[in-house]
């Protein structure tokens, strides 16, 4: 019997919740052979260790499993203070179906240190919880969260890193590109958006991505299509969720992606900016707040964009951090080959109604009291090698700061940023983002204030030492086109 984590709810389609007692039974009456316990390290990668579900009782579900070395994971702890224990949450238990060696399922976890049993505060969740925890405190019931995350799709990658002294290279192959040997199903650059087939060749994958999602995850997906840039851009759209859940669907979303690929002897990467002059892969972040069934960022009354003054606020806030903001949402050294002019990637701090030059946009598809529900920001910065529960919590800790501090967005800009003077962006007082990941971590370091009611200060120490680390790695050493450009001097 194929596993279904949907119920039927007026009429809808939505996930299961479970306790733990449901997940017990459905071990046991699927014949689930192995539970993989997933957690999330600092840098946003997926991690798991896999017990045997024979060993299992509701007693070890609910007491956590010893079975982390903290020390061994970046970001998390020292080698002296390792042991760490892993409490998984029964709302994320799926079955994986590509397992073919015995039934296997997975849960999130979430990090505990051994011995005390306190929250480990670098765990990447608890930070999505406690972001949680401050909505609400500020008066909001919840917050909903729809990231847009794009990402690309390769027949064949590689590269040479390990000894850069006798020289750095990769190699990128897709069936779609300019360059490949098969001319029927190329892409030219910045002209893939939505082609038909056979030049989107990857219509099956997202097909089955969206299906195992679906299916097994309980991951509601709309829609999905080929992005802008040539071989295998591509978004699969989610439903929105809450903001721990959006950010477990996310990490899901990578990982269902990253495996289905491979199972079709592809390769998925979420790498920021692969390619040179195309476009690079986002991670657009769409967010309302709510209370008592409203949406507070809607309002019939304003004729610019239906956007309420609390919207406009929460807007403020994000503008007014926007450099600091860059160091959590684009916090790799790609982050910012992709954050350039001309590749429709937000350069200026800005906010408007439709203008994708700008930071912040607020989708208008439509109008009118029937699409109050769907009036939210959509913040543009991010891209999908973020953590996406740190990513979460900044934008929201920005926008509540904001409405705090009745910061007003300003006027919108409805005209193309890029062709601005310089003169003229500076009369309209539009900033420019970091330009690069160290510009974007020295403004962290001089304005962090308004993380630190969710972000612990170690945390934001661990996030400048790893990124300072990863910058001055890319620093020492020479571009291959430094060679095209400088050799003959």
């Amino acid at each position: 019997m194929q596993f279904m984590p949907y119920r039927l709810v007026n009429g809808i389609m939505e996930p299961v919740s479970y306790s733990m007692e449901e997940v017990m039974d459905i071990i046991k009456s699927q014949d689930v052979k192995y539970l993989d316990l997933q957690f999330t390290s600092l840098t946003g990668r997926f991690h798991h260790v896999t017990v045997n579900a024979k060993m299992l009782s509701i007693d070890t579900l609910k007491e956590g499993f010893p079975k982390l070395d903290g020390s061994s994971i970046k970001g998390f702890a020292q080698i002296y203070e390792s042991d760490m224990i892993l409490k998984p949450d029964p709302n994320t238990f799926a079955i994986i179906p590509w397992k073919d060696q015995g039934r296997t399922a997975r849960m999130i976890c979430d990090v505990y240190w051994g011995y005390t049993g306190e929250r480990l505060s670098r765990d990447p969740r608890a930070v999505a919880q406690r972001a949680e925890g401050m909505l609400k405190d500020e008066g909001f019931n919840v917050s909903y969260w729809g990231p847009e995350v794009e990402f690309f799709v390769f027949n064949r990658v590689g590269w040479e890193a390990m000894v850069p002294s006798r020289g750095i290279s990769y190699t990128i192959e897709s069936v779609e590109a300019p360059w490949s040997n098969d001319s029927s199903h190329t892409l030219r650059l910045k002209e893939g958006y939505m082609p038909a087939e056979p030049y989107d060749t990857l219509t099956y994958l997202r097909n089955q991505c969206m299906q195992v999602l679906n299916d097994y995850f309980g991951i509601p997906c709309e829609a999905h299509h080929h992005e802008v840039a040539t071989a295998g851009q591509c978004e699969i759209d989610m439903r929105y969720d809450t903001l721990t859940n959006a950010a477990d669907n996310t990490m899901t979303y990578k990982y269902v992606v990253k495996n289905i690929a491979k199972m079709n002897n592809l390769i998925a990467t979420m790498m920021p900016k692969p390619l040179a002059m195309d476009n690079g892969s986002g991670m657009h972040v769409n967010v309302s707040l709510w209370n008592d069934n409203k949406n507070e960022f809607y309002d019939a009354n304003d004729e610019y964009a239906e956007l309420s003054q609390i919207g406009r606020y929460f807007a403020g806030g994000i503008l007014e951090h926007a450099e600091s903001l860059c160091a959590i949402v684009a916090p790799t050294t790609n982050s910012y080959r992709r954050l350039v002019p001309g590749y429709e990637a937000p350069v200026y701090i800005a906010w408007s109604k439709g203008n994708r030059s700008a930071i912040i946009r607020v989708p208008v598809y439509f109008r009118g009291k029937k699409q109050a529900a769907s009036k939210r920001i959509e913040f543009r910065a991010a891209d999908p090698s973020c953590n996406p529960y740190l990513c979460f919590s900044a934008i929201l800790a920005a926008g509540l700061d904001g409405i705090r501090k009745k910061r007003d967005a300003g006027e919108p800009v409805d005209e193309n940023i890029y062709l601005m003077s310089a003169e003229k962006r500076r009369e309209l007082g539009i900033r420019q983002i970091p330009p690069t990941l160290i510009d974007a971590i020295n403004a962290l370091k001089s304005d962090d204030l308004y993380l630190k009611s969710v972000f612990t200060q170690d945390l934001i120490d661990k996030i400048i030492e790893l990124e300072s680390k990863d910058y001055m790695e890319i620093k020492l050493r020479p571009h291959p086109y430094e060679f095209y450009l400088y050799f003959d001097v």
